[in-house]
């Protein structure tokens, strides 16, 4: 009975614990430690990867409980009828497609599933994270689920990537607050000096992504991607992140 559609079995027990894990990761680990669950920006994220991950539970239920499709009884193929003008025969003998274990014909492009133990409409595989077979009636539900499912993971993997490159130790956050400095050591010295003190080291002119790309690209969204010059200062003097206040520093 545990072979049947619409059971519940170990492989759907491990896809659903796959989403409810890259859930939790993204929404309450990710989101947090970068953009903050307090930010406009982090619930609008965590909000649109819950939706993301709604749709995707939604999408697996129906792959999993829907029919994929049955030959109605009594199915027999109508070789005179003009609007079907194609019709599968056997590969031995030319006769119309019979199915011996169901006891019936095949219409075009069904076939016998061994697991599910009949003959599915429009049959291309039985899948056994869906304990089920995709066919005619879930075809594009099935679909649209690795859709969802492909999209839910690049963007949680964009989450977790930045929370990992934009994380800030507790210490070194409260040794910004604490003291303020003029005076930066070049890149490999002070990495060298950070280290040799136990510290974690921070590049001053490290901004955030956001800041950064605005130095670079200028303050204009709309015209980051035309040829034109929005240079950002007078390249004399450049923004350190000793120069953002603490609430919006970057995470």
């Amino acid at each position: 009975m545990a072979g049947r559609p619409g059971y519940l079995t170990l492989p759907i027990f491990s896809v659903l614990a796959a989403i409810g894990y890259v859930y939790y990761t993204a929404v309450f680990l990710a989101v947090p430690r970068w953009l903050g669950l307090a930010t406009a920006a982090g619930v609008a994220n965590a909000a649109a990867f819950t939706a993301l991950a709604a749709a995707c539970l939604a999408t697996y239920a129906v792959a999993v409980r829907r029919d994929p499709g049955r030959v109605p009884p009594g199915f027999v193929p109508d070789v005179e009828d003009a609007v079907s003008t194609v019709h599968e025969i056997k590969r031995k003998g030319g006769d119309l497609r019979y199915c011996q274990k169901c006891s019936h014909y095949k219409p075009p492009r069904a076939h016998h599933c061994r697991v599910c133990k009949r003959c599915v409409l429009k049959m291309d595989h039985h899948c056994i994270w869906i304990n089920n077979c995709v066919g005619h009636e879930n075809y594009k539900i099935f679909l649209v689920f690795v859709l969802y499912a492909v999209v839910a993971s690049f963007y949680a993997m964009i989450l977790i990537i930045g929370s990992v490159l934009h994380s800030v130790p507790k210490d070194e956050q409260s040794s910004n607050d604490s003291s303020r400095t003029s005076i930066y050591h070049e890149g490999v010295r002070a990495m060298w000096l950070a280290e040799k003190g136990g510290d974690l080291y921070h590049h001053p002119y490290d901004l955030g992504v956001y800041e950064n790309l605005i130095s670079v690209l200028g303050p204009n969204i709309f015209c980051w991607l035309c040829p034109v010059s929005n240079t950002v200062g007078n390249g004399l003097r450049y923004r350190t992140s000793y120069d953002i206040p603490l609430s919006t520093q970057p995470i």
